[in-house]
């Protein structure tokens, strides 16, 4: 048995129902080989890959529609990802990535539980290289901004893995890091838009946030 334990949900993206294991709750915690303390995620962090968190719900809901035709798409600090298995479910060329041990694990469990292919799965920890990894002519993330020190590293980590035609879409709740982050972007060279999502999940919750969208080059969107 593993050191935490879990649950069994089914989260409703569009019209169709993803079942997904999850963490049981926000105090789970269980890194005996010091594998998450070694990738900088600290105990009171540790259980946030496993959650299903309401940014997650509105941005898998976005990639229902989202134009991915031709196109490598990267899903940074995925955790359970949710928008990465509705991609993988359209036959998009995604892959999903973060630097949480489990995530992997979680992702694939899913897949397989969703009926789907495994997705390819990279690390991804926004302070270290990895070159394997590549460019990507769409990347996205929900709620990465949740921490002051975020937005220069995470900017850093996109510039290096954005292709010469990229489009980056972040969606935030509004943790207070957003004009922090789009400096970071706007001094690569990036473009930026914003727009409100979905006031309201599919769950019927409440839901207040936007989509924020960098691009350089020509984007086909």
């Amino acid at each position: 048995m593993p050191g935490y334990q879990v649950k069994f949900e089914s989260v409703l993206i569009g019209d169709t129902r993803y079942p997904i294991r999850s963490l049981l709750d926000g105090n789970q915690y269980h890194d005996p080989d010091g594998a998450a303390a070694a990738a900088g995620i600290p105990e009171a962090a540790w259980p946030l890959f496993g959650l299903v968190w309401p940014s997650a719900r509105i941005m898998a809901d976005a990639m229902l529609s989202k134009n991915i035709r031709g196109k490598r798409i990267l899903e940074v600090g995925c955790g359970l990802g949710l928008a990465s298995l509705v991609l993988q479910q359209r036959g998009g060329d995604i892959t999903a990535s973060d630097c949480h041990p489990l995530t992997d694990s979680f992702l694939q469990h899913n897949a397989l539980r969703c009926g789907l292919p495994a997705v390819p799965y990279q690390n991804g920890n926004w302070a270290t290289a990895n070159p394997a990894l590549g460019k990507f002519d769409l990347i996205i993330g929900s709620d990465l901004l949740y921490d002051r020190e975020l937005p220069s590293q995470l900017a850093g980590f996109l510039d290096r893995h954005c292709a010469d035609n990229a489009e980056v879409i972040v969606l935030d709740p509004g943790r207070g890091n957003k004009n922090a982050f789009t400096r970071a972007m706007q001094a690569r060279g990036y473009r930026f838009s914003e727009r409100a999502a979905a006031r309201q999940q599919n769950s019927g919750e409440a839901y207040k946030g936007h989509f924020l969208t960098y691009t350089r080059g020509r984007i086909d969107s």
